[in-house]
């Protein structure tokens, strides 16, 4: 160690700068995988928090996070009577773009089913859960709303009552959470002039047709709202979520629901599977081959830096053998350094990892796991880059100490 530290001290300046750069490297082949960890954190985020057993979703869909999904209301009630549920949820999911101070303002909103869901389960930042039916909600700080501020989505004006933190949708989007009501109304929501034009059409629709010739009367109800007309369904959910009574099996629950041919069922880790076998595995399989080339090319950029190291010293590594010195004392040399830089490169990965990644739009999530394989990576990777440098080295002859 001790002729390792001596060079490394009479070429400072180059061994700073290349150990600078070997950290960034190592730090973006470390936020890779910490992305990737983020992703799968979000995707996964609502099915592991919102306490559901079951997911009930629209015959042949994956679910509202796969797919749009519709399923009536009157679903809940039917759920309720399957033995072992012990509750069953309105669940209501989508994504909307609004515009906010001049910039885009992405939202995925989420619809709590009010007032059994009021909000108990999200992680307050700030303020409150949901209080009232309408017209609150609870917003994520990555939206850039505080709590008393209004955000105006469709016809109607939203207070924030209450902030979360790292509640993101498996898109990044911020999570929003509304009342079922209130998220629907923002689903559903068509500007004046539409409405208007389908109420011209529903007259027109009830003259043509022989009931209105006969009933004149039944022509008045075409001027009502839609959801004053008996014959207008309520609005669908995305979803009905399902708990199950202590001890319930619950693929014996999810047999029974399955058996309904307008429905299909996902437990909770089925549902889990399908957002990691869907949306997430391109992503995943895309970030593990960007880590494999960082990987291969910070191991190539080492060898290569040893190696300009060793040629360095050929001059000194022949008199060393010239005086005798045997040939542990030279591998030792080359070896120490890769070893010396390798360990600095990843403390300086993981030091500016910590200041950087929180800047980043999408999460990067650091486990304990994922920096011990990258840190057995960096050791096996400083074996190898030195293993160049001594090849050379072992061809030098002490003879070359002499021209």
């Amino acid at each position: 160690m001790n002729l390792a530290t001596k060079d490394i001290r009479h070429n400072l300046g180059r061994f700073v700068l290349t150990t600078v750069g070997i950290g960034m490297l190592l730090m973006i082949v470390m936020g890779m995988g910490g992305i990737y960890r983020g992703i799968v954190e979000d995707a996964t985020l609502l099915i592991d928090r919102i306490g559901a057993d079951v997911w009930i979703v629209q015959r042949s869909t994956r679910g509202p996070f796969a797919e749009v999904s519709r399923v009536p209301p009157s679903l809940v009630h039917r759920a309720l009577t399957v033995p072992g549920v012990h509750s069953a949820r309105e669940f209501v999911y989508h994504t909307i773009q609004r515009e906010r101070d001049g910039k885009p303002l992405r939202i995925a909103v989420l619809g709590l089913s009010w007032p059994t869901d009021k909000g108990e389960w999200v992680p307050l930042t700030a303020g409150r859960q949901l209080g009232q039916a309408h017209f609150e909600m609870i917003a994520d700080e990555s939206l850039g709303l505080a709590v008393g501020q209004q955000i105006t989505l469709g016809k109607e004006t939203y207070s924030v009552v209450g902030t979360t933190s790292s509640m993101i949708s498996s898109g990044g989007d911020g999570l929003g959470f509304f009342t079922v009501a209130d998220a629907q109304s923002i689903q559903f929501d068509v500007p004046g002039e539409a409405v208007r034009l389908e109420r011209a059409a529903r007259q027109a629709r009830g003259e043509r047709s022989e009931l209105g010739a006969k009933q004149p009367a039944l022509l008045d109800n075409t001027a009502k709202p839609g959801v004053e007309l008996p014959a207008i369904a309520r609005p669908q959910l995305s979803a009905v979520v399902v708990a199950l009574s202590p001890g319930a099996d619950v693929q014996q629950v999810a047999n029974i629901i399955s058996g309904w041919d307008d429905v299909s069922v996902f437990t909770k880790s089925g549902q889990r599977e399908l957002l990691l076998k869907g949306s997430v595995e391109k992503i995943r399989r895309q970030i593990g081959l960007f880590r494999v080339l960082l990987t291969v090319i910070a191991g190539i950029i080492m060898a290569l830096i040893l190696y300009t190291l060793t040629l360095d010293k050929i001059h000194s590594i022949a008199l060393l053998k010239l005086i005798g010195a045997p040939n542990t004392v030279i591998l030792g040399l080359i070896m120490q350094q890769a070893l010396i830089l390798g360990t600095i490169g990843f403390g300086i990965a993981y030091a500016l990892g910590r200041r950087v990644f929180p800047m980043f739009p999408r999460r990067v999530i650091l486990t304990e796991s994922d920096l011990l394989q990258l840190a057995m990576i960096v050791l096996a990777i400083s074996v190898g880059a030195s293993l160049l440098g001594i090849w050379k080295a072992m061809q030098v002859s002490p003879n070359e100490a002499l021209s």
